[in-house]
């Protein structure tokens, strides 16, 4: 089902408000609930947020990287079970708005909602209505405040805890509060070709700016190759200024592809992260890195065997891949 926000009058759902960055586990807890309840009145399930993140306005100066784009949060709100994503821009004007105002403007008069899905701590508007005083709100209004049950098992879930593990590198907690595998994806550009001269050939990815990047380090990967759909194969990838080359200190992205000797360049590559096996470390020969990136692909072939995952869907965009270089 179709929302537009200027001929709504035949629309009628039910929604419920968040950043949702991530689309982690604790926010499908809450689509999941959205949907059912909506369903069950026959009304469309709709979740609204943020085309920007809300904290870009209200601590500016504080740049903020997230975990999912545009494009890859609605489609897993959808996968979640939200029949539609409804966008708004999170302005100063917004960001000082009382909830009552809000709730009038954006959900009553443009969205035609008869349902507002809360979760337990959530608040509303400049004012930050709780729950209850949303609940009264919403009497005046038209609008049926529900709060969601608490799930019980989601303490500790937070798109902030994600962000932190996977700048730490513990990639293993982000996919577990996650749900899916953290990806990233870029283009492929050109490189030192250090890999290739190695026994290593490796595609040096140009990854976009305004997603959290994982700590320095190599890790077992999954990667899709633009034209190849159905298809994702294991790699491993090392993100750092690879000092025993002395390369310099941009940091770079480069992944070796296992058992693959086609041609990347200008390609767009979705990596999914599995898990990270060290830290990048200098070594005193370039024999000895050798040896350490054989010992690697023997360890990454090993953990992505072993862990027998099947190919999740990890969302491609096509916005994460824009910069400055294609």
């Amino acid at each position: 089902m179709r929302i537009n926000l200027k001929d709504n009058a035949s629309c009628r759902c039910a929604v419920t408000i968040g950043s949702f960055d991530g689309v982690h586990k604790g926010h499908q807890y809450v689509i999941r609930q959205l949907a059912g309840m909506a369903h069950s009145r026959q009304l469309a399930a709709v979740a609204v947020t943020f085309a920007n993140h809300p904290l870009q306005i209200l601590r500016q100066g504080d740049p903020l990287l997230t975990l999912t784009d545009r494009e890859e949060k609605e489609q897993r709100l959808k996968a979640a079970g939200a029949d539609e994503v409804v966008f708004l821009s999170f302005t100063e004007e917004m960001a000082a708005m009382d909830a009552r105002t809000f709730m009038s403007t954006f959900l009553r008069d443009r969205l035609n909602a008869e349902v507002l899905l809360m979760g337990y701590d959530n608040h509303i508007g400049h004012d930050r209505l709780c729950f209850g005083e949303c609940v009264t709100a919403g009497k005046e209004l038209g609008i049926e405040v529900v709060g969601c049950d608490e799930w019980e098992a989601g303490r500790g879930v937070s798109s902030t805890s994600i962000r932190h593990c996977i700048a730490v590198g513990d990639i293993e907690g982000a996919n577990e509060r996650l749900g899916y595998e953290y990806s990233l994806a870029g283009k492929v550009v050109a490189g030192f070709q250090n890999g290739r001269k190695m026994g290593f050939p490796t595609a040096n990815i140009e990854m976009a700016s305004h997603k959290v990047m994982p700590a320095s380090g190599v890790y077992a990967v999954r990667v899709w190759i633009e034209g190849e759909e159905d298809k994702r194969r294991g790699g491993m990838l090392n993100i750092g200024t690879r000092p025993t080359l002395h390369n310099g200190e941009r940091i770079s992205i480069e992944v070796h592809i296992f058992d693959y000797s086609g041609n990347l360049y200008d390609k767009l590559l979705s990596v999914a992260f599995i898990s990270r096996l060290r830290e990048e470390r200098e070594y005193g020969t370039v024999e000895e890195l050798k040896e350490q990136l054989a010992k690697d692909e023997a360890r990454c072939r090993r953990i992505l065997e072993d862990e027998g995952r099947t190919e999740k869907d990890v969302v491609v965009s096509a916005s994460e891949a824009k910069g400055d270089s294609f």
